[in-house]
């Protein structure tokens, strides 16, 4: 039995950690066969505030891990499969630790980045592929990248990269696009926006020194080409990692976590959310960080009032 059990080690699970732990609640952090979430795969990271030569994405979440166990947080390694959100306490059935209970949950699982599946892309992030614009594309100044999606997120991004790239290349499989028709006409009215529509990526192309481009094939004639670029940014969208909640809390109809606004309380009282599960739109480190420490708050504050366990006799 546990006061609290933060579910996910990304930067909004890892700041939930700590408040609690420094509020003397002793939360049980579970983390799942990648932890540290997103940053883990990431390189250097220049815009989480305090390091203004920047830091290592590994380092960044290795850091507020430590800070978390220094005031007392508890890890334990496995994978949620499922979870009984019907009575308190909640129970959870963990993978190689069996089943737990805790008096409240804080879900911080973040949201996957969807990726094409196709060879040499997983063994090239951080080495030239990437799934976020806002985080990379500083390191792309004055080079030619390509942006592969049909969506709005696919048109942002590639709007927003062309501050830095010389040249933004739009790669997607049809000839018609996704995105909404504003979207497409502001990055068709970006001078640095190229197209290259009708084309099947098929694989990333990779030296020494990362990536030099994509091979993609013309799904008119059937002829494979390689566009060289520095860099390939995946913009297909994301999904959030609530397959294990079994549809027991309320989600949007993309499986998003719901929370009531200005808060990160859930459908189920006792059940907070925090970071990318429930952020649709800024999916950065410091936002996460920064909802983690809301759930935290927010936790701290309904244990306050409705405490099933008598902690004293265990304490």
């Amino acid at each position: 039995m546990y006061k609290a059990i933060i579910i996910g080690t990304g930067p909004a699970g890892l700041t939930a950690a700590i408040y609690l732990a420094r509020a003397n609640m002793k939360p049980l952090v579970i983390e799942g066969p990648e932890p540290g979430g997103q940053l883990t795969t990431t390189t250097e990271v220049e815009n989480f505030p305090g390091f203004p030569e920047g830091i290592m994405g590994p380092d960044l979440m290795a850091n507020m891990r430590k800070q978390a166990e220094r005031f007392g947080a508890e890890f334990r390694t496995g994978w949620v499969n499922s979870v009984d959100t019907s009575k308190r306490p909640f129970t959870l059935q963990v993978e190689g630790q069996g089943e737990l209970q805790a008096e409240a949950l804080i879900i911080s699982t973040g949201a996957s980045a969807k990726y094409l599946g196709i060879p040499n892309e997983r063994e090239n992030v951080g080495r030239g592929v990437s799934t976020c614009a806002t985080c990379d594309g500083f390191f792309f100044r004055g080079k030619k990248i390509i942006v592969v999606g049909g969506g709005d997120s696919a048109m942002e991004e590639a709007n927003f990269l062309t501050r830095f790239a010389s040249e933004v290349v739009l790669v997607h499989r049809r000839q018609e696009m996704r995105a909404s028709k504003i979207m497409q006409d502001r990055a068709r009215e970006n001078s640095k926006v190229t197209w290259s529509l009708n084309r099947t990526p098929l694989e990333v192309v990779a030296g020494p020194m990362g990536v030099t481009g994509l091979k993609v094939r013309n799904n008119e004639s059937g002829q494979e080409e390689v566009i060289e670029a520095s860099g390939v940014f995946i913009a297909i969208g994301h999904t959030p990692n609530t397959k294990f909640l079994g549809r027991q809390l309320e989600v949007d109809e993309t499986g998003y976590l719901i929370t009531k606004p200005g808060t990160s309380e859930t459908s189920i009282p006792g059940i907070f959310a925090c970071g990318d599960v429930q952020d649709t739109k800024y999916r950065q480190a410091i936002t996460a960080a920064g909802s983690g420490c809301m759930a935290a708050l927010d936790c701290e504050k309904y244990l306050e009032g409705h405490a099933v366990h008598d902690w004293s006799q265990s304490l």
